[in-house]
């Protein structure tokens, strides 16, 4: 039987992601906020340089093409980091493209000047202002306010050739009338990226679709530029749990980068994951990255930041490919014993576990049925004594959890021993 036959996907059933290559500057691309975005988490630890160098040759290996390295407005400290993974950039002669988040303000700016003629890269200065009415009631800013700090900040990169991205914080709850005068300024004084952010996790995908659409159909046609020549970013929250799924939307509204960082870390309920985003995007087929080394770059983020990775986070938490129920573990087992790990890898996930580097693994606990126990000592060696099967059938009847290999190990043993 052929495999696409064993699967009815109602996913694509009157689903097309139609893409207009020659109305965009590239394919779809991601901008991994980790590094600057995520360490904002009030539970994020700032990872040494060597540490965040490591992270970095994740992201090239996974074929990321942007990366946010830091805030070089906090200090020289951070500059000093920036400055590090410039070097390794430049010294592997990485594709990544390098960026620096700055405010709207000269002095955030000015030492990306020197850090570019030092690399001879083109570091992308992605300078943020507030548009959205709230924000402007708190600090007291008008309109005209924010086009004068535009002006200054944003013409003093581009007559230093620093390539600006124009980032609207707050822009999913921001006027369209106030976004198109931002941003339409922003494109006049030679910006050609803008960063679409909701930045306070507040839009649903409808909001997405609304948003870019409007920005695409009047901002950048009114602006007089073309929609090829003015990359789109979006930049999701994790508020209302809505990251993943308003990263997707962007891309089926058009959006040139999606931004994420790894397991979604970031402040208050963090960034939208770009970890969970990668793999959605390469099982729709928007995406042909090979990510099998995604698994290793997520635990090395949880490692060095030291941020939770549950058990049950989707396809990299320790429980994503794990089972102890009989039914399933049973179904698995029978894919397994076909010798066919395409079916093994799907008959009971929805995530192809190898695809990632990761494997199918079957437990004993109190769901399990016999095929657990069996396929467990098959895999270790050990001979399929009925007396032994029975024992540990009854001992895994009483457990309240799964046993760990370790207890089973040992509950051999004893049967052995007895």
């Amino acid at each position: 039987m052929q495999e696409n036959d064993l699967i009815y996907d109602w996913n694509k059933i009157d689903y097309d992601l139609l893409r207009d290559n020659s109305n965009h500057p590239h394919g779809v691309w991601f901008d991994d906020e980790t590094l600057r975005d995520g360490l904002q988490s009030p539970s994020a630890r700032n990872p040494e340089i060597s540490e965040k160098i490591e992270l970095l040759d994740f992201m090239e290996t996974l074929g990321l093409q942007k990366v946010d390295l830091g805030l070089p407005g906090a200090g020289p400290f951070h500059i000093e980091h920036i400055d590090a993974m410039l070097s390794h950039i430049s010294e592997n002669d990485y594709n990544i493209r390098p960026g620096c988040a700055v405010r709207t303000v000269i002095g955030d700016i000015e030492p990306l000047i020197d850090l570019q003629a030092k690399y001879g890269l083109k570091i992308q200065a992605s300078a943020f202002l507030g548009t959205s009415p709230i924000r402007q009631y708190t600090e007291g800013w008008t309109m005209e306010k924010l086009q004068s700090t535009l002006d200054k900040a944003v013409g003093f990169a581009i007559e230093n050739d620093i390539p600006v991205m124009f980032v609207t914080e707050d822009t999913t709850r921001s006027k369209p009338e106030d976004i198109k005068t931002i941003y339409t300024r922003a494109i006049e004084l030679g910006a050609d990226r803008i960063c679409v952010c909701d930045t306070c996790g507040h839009v649903t995908p409808n909001g997405v679709k609304q948003l870019l659409n409007f920005i695409q159909d009047e901002v950048i046609p009114d602006a007089g530029v073309k929609r090829r020549d003015i990359e789109i970013n979006w930049h999701g929250h994790q508020d209302r749990g809505l990251g993943v799924i308003n990263n997707l939307a962007a891309v089926e509204a058009g959006a040139d980068v999606i931004h994420g960082t790894a397991l979604g870390i970031g402040e208050r309920a963090g960034n939208a994951p770009l970890d969970q985003t990668l793999v959605n995007l390469k099982l729709m087929g928007v995406i042909n990255n090979d990510l099998t080394s995604l698994n290793d770059y997520v635990r090395k983020a949880h490692e060095y930041i030291e941020v939770p990775l549950p058990r049950n986070y989707p396809v990299f938490g320790k429980d994503a490919f794990e089972t102890g129920t009989g039914v399933h573990a049973s179904a698995v087992i029978k894919a397994m014993k076909k010798g066919d790990h395409w079916l093994a890898d799907r008959v009971y996930s929805g995530v192809p576990a190898q695809d990632y580097g990761l494997n199918q693994i079957i437990r004993i606990g109190h769901m399990a049925g016999r095929s657990n126990i069996i396929w467990w000592l098959e895999q270790r060696g050990y001979e399929k004594n009925p007396d032994l099967i029975e024992h540990l059938f009854t001992l895994a009847k009483s457990q309240r959890r799964l046993m760990t290999d370790e207890e089973v190990e040992q509950a051999v043993i004893d049967f052995n021993n007895n």
